[in-house]
């Protein structure tokens, strides 16, 4: 039986080292059985008439029709949810009936991130107090980790979800939560 490819999706590309994490997950795939595709492992090669960019999100999108199952980093990343990238992935990956799996590394749940992304201070103890942005936009208040559509298309795929507190130093490079999804897929397959 073929090794599952695993399509490893986060903003870990934008570290300081992105090879060093991509391989750091790539070995814990394959200590579990999987082929970890990490986004900057293809060799880009840009047509004459496509920009750099364009180049890397259609290599990106064939690693993700390669996979057998994406996992997402979703830890906030530039503000109070995940990394848009990282979401336009899992969306594909969703489209496309890949296994999916997700992770963050922060567990306050989005509304209270949103919150206090808007500059307000603490939570009103009401917890079903009608909240807004600083634009007066309603923030959604369902308890969920991030937008209720991407912990939604996981749990309505029957994926994996996890979140953890890791220090705030190892916020991006802790692959606790990212271990965990690999041994409940190790065992589910």
């Amino acid at each position: 039986m073929a090794m599952k490819k695993i399509y490893l999706a986060g903003p870990d590309v934008f570290l300081p080292d992105p090879h060093a994490a991509g391989a750091a997950k790539k070995h814990l795939c394959q200590q579990y059985g999987f082929d970890g595709l990490f986004p900057i492992d293809s060799e880009i090669s840009v047509a004459d008439d496509e920009s750099l960019a364009f180049a890397i999100s259609r290599e990106n999108e064939a690693l993700i029709h390669q996979a057998d199952i994406i996992i997402a980093n979703l830890t906030p990343f530039r503000g109070p949810s995940a990394d848009a990238g990282t979401v336009y992935e899992l969306g594909l990956a969703r489209g496309l009936g890949k296994v999916l799996a997700g992770y963050s590394n922060v567990s306050t749940p989005f509304t209270e991130r949103s919150w206090q992304h808007s500059g307000h201070g603490a939570m009103p103890e009401d917890s079903d107090a009608h909240l807004t942005d600083r634009d007066g936009l309603t923030i959604e208040n369902f308890g969920l980790h991030d937008n209720l559509m991407l912990e939604g298309g996981i749990y309505l795929a029957n994926g994996i979800f996890i979140t953890c507190d890791a220090p705030p130093e190892q916020r991006y490079t802790d692959l606790s939560a990212f271990e965990q999804i690999l041994k409940q897929l190790a065992e589910r397959i």
